[in-house]
């Protein structure tokens, strides 16, 4: 459902990059170059898995309890990679090295310690080290789970690598602490042409890029002018509508009428803000997924970025993010019959609404979701 258009919007880039040469993501399943395939052993596909902190754990076992029951080929390099503790960055390195080994991953949210003595986020680290650039949301109301507005159905397409989000931040002088924020002409442009790439092969109507150009003159509107040059010169024949929105009005339009947005484009702070409130509008984060693709690798993970410490080890976490994120990930290596099982199944486990978990309303438990999707496969 959701990952066929992820899929999509890949396959378009791939081919547009041939005519453009430009660096833009590619979908692993499809790439000739076998230096670039997803390693494959046996049969089978060997992907890198971090269950991450929270209920990542939890929920990274319901995966691969489901995986086992369906016998898809996949094995796991799982690396039990904890934000919270101190030292570990030995064995973040060897997530990295599996991951580039891989060309795939599966993961959950690493914790960020706020305090100025911790470590830089790894969930940043990933990202920017690997290049994955293109971070995809999809905020889609889910048949049988009525929320306050119906009929919801947005992309979120954000630059992952630059912005505020580069990392680069110093003291200056005593209490006085500069934050750069990195916008180039180059990665702009390679989002803006993953979103409308993306648009096309989804048969969406409209791409609204985010912004805050009206205050950020130069950063912002360095991204603003490039995903307009770009929408005229290079998609102006497609018939898709480009339009612009600045960031705070998009916060407000995003809960009185979020039916009006189709693609939105934006670097990297405001789109993890905007996916949070995507994420409010249809469910929460239990329940949306998310990915991220480069030239190279793609990595699948909750669109939604909560570790869920407050829920950590009582049962209760709502698996559906993951497992969604799991069957983009299949679709990603072509394994098209069990990814459509698996969201199939689970689509219509939570329209039929007898097994629930506290976060949709219900009592059920992460094993009772788990078990009820099992046996619906079988």
């Amino acid at each position: 459902m959701l990952s066929n258009s992820l899929r999509s919007s890949v396959g378009s880039a791939m081919r547009t990059a041939a005519v453009r040469r430009v660096p833009v993501a590619r979908s692993m399943a499809t790439i000739a170059d076998e230096k670039r395939l997803p390693a494959k052993f046996g049969g089978k596909y060997t992907v890198t898995l971090v269950p991450g902190d929270g209920i990542g754990k939890e929920v990274a076992d319901s995966v691969k309890e489901i995986f086992d029951a369906l016998k898809v080929p996949v094995q796991w390099e799982q690396y039990d990679v904890s934000g919270e503790t101190t030292g570990g960055d030995e064995l973040f390195q060897e997530a990295m090295e599996s991951l580039k080994r891989n060309k795939v991953g599966l993961k959950g949210i690493l914790y960020t310690p706020i305090d100025q003595t911790g470590h830089n986020s790894w969930n940043v680290a990933m990202r920017q080290q690997l290049d994955i650039y293109a971070s995809v949301v999809v905020c889609k109301s889910l048949p049988g789970f009525p929320t306050r507005h119906d009929n919801v159905d947005f992309a979120i397409i954000r630059e992952n690598t630059e912005g505020e989000y580069s990392g680069l931040e110093h003291q200056s002088f005593p209490g006085v602490v500069e934050s750069l924020k990195v916008s180039t002409r180059a990665k702009a442009e390679r989002i803006a042409r993953f979103a409308f790439d993306f648009a096309i092969k989804n048969n969406r109507k409209k791409v609204t890029c985010v912004h805050k150009a009206n205050i950020m003159k130069l950063g912002d509107g360095l991204f603003l002018n490039t995903c307009k040059r770009i929408a005229e010169q290079e998609y102006g024949h497609t018939g898709i509508k480009f339009d612009s929105m600045i960031v705070d009005n998009t916060a407000m339009q995003l809960v009185s009428k979020p039916q009006q947005f189709d693609v939105m484009v934006m670097p990297n702070l405001y789109g993890t803000i905007c996916a949070n409130i995507g994420s409010a509008l249809v469910g929460g984060p239990g329940i949306t997924p998310g990915c991220n693709f480069g030239r190279e690798y793609a990595l699948f993970e909750p669109g939604c970025r909560h570790v869920g410490k407050d829920i950590m080890g009582t049962n209760k976490a709502n698996p559906t993010a993951l497992i969604l994120s799991a069957t983009m990930m299949l679709r990603h290596l072509g394994l098209e019959s069990q990814a459509n099982l698996i969201a199939g199944a689970t689509y219509d486990l939570v329209k039929e609404g007898k097994i629930r978990t506290a976060d949709l309303g219900g009592q059920a438990t992460t094993t009772d979701f788990t078990k009820a999707l099992v046996n619906r496969l079988m």
